[in-house]
């Protein structure tokens, strides 16, 4: 219990809380993907216990991720005070996020992450908000999906690298409607794949 940060191949991951505002059909917590690495958190951690829980950086990729069981952004603090300590010791910093912190925490946030952040991935997941109502169950409702979109563009802003995403758990019709998205707003697209 408690691994603030975790080692999937070279790469490192950060997982800050357990807290989300989807309940996704598809979510890792549903699986047993990583339960191996026993990622539930009986507390949130602090900068400092989440960078002592680190194993030697060198080892790691140059990019670290903050991803964990949860929303990262509840602790976007934590978020900027770690990533100044990643960057000065070289690596590259990636958010990957559900898109809906404007609209959780109030505005700014991609102007708050500017410098911190090298890469945000946004798990669009759908096409439409009734599709991602389904799929997603956001606790905003349908002000969720529009929301995600609006974040996607003020990160375009702010952020060198805005990397849109879904799962392929939904058609390759959509598949191919969500890459249209990304195109409009003028980031990146990738397509997840479901890990059972």
């Amino acid at each position: 219990m408690n691994n603030y940060s975790y080692l999937v191949g070279n790469k490192l991951y950060i997982n800050l809380t357990n807290r989300c505002s989807n309940s996704c059909e598809f979510c890792i917590r549903n699986t047993d993907a990583f339960h191996d690495l026993d990622l539930w958190l009986s507390k949130e951690p602090s900068e400092s216990e989440v960078i002592g829980s680190f194993p030697e950086l060198s080892t790691v990729d140059e990019e670290v991720v903050f991803c964990g069981y949860g929303e990262p952004t509840y602790k976007i603090d934590n978020i900027i005070k770690i990533s100044e300590y990643l960057h000065a010791c070289g690596k590259k910093t990636r958010l990957n996020t559900n898109g809906q912190a404007e609209i959780l925490f109030g505005g700014n946030v991609p102007q708050k992450l500017r410098g911190y952040i090298d890469t945000v991935s946004i798990s669009l997941n759908a096409v439409e908000k009734e599709k991602y109502n389904t799929l997603c169950h956001p606790v905003l409702g349908e002000k969720a999906f529009e929301a995600i979109i609006d974040f996607a563009r003020e990160c375009k802003k702010y952020i060198p690298k805005v990397v849109l995403t879904v799962v392929d758990v939904i058609s390759i019709e959509d598949q191919k409607k969500a890459e249209e998205i990304a195109k409009k707003i003028g980031v990146d697209f990738r397509i997840r794949h479901y890990t059972e």
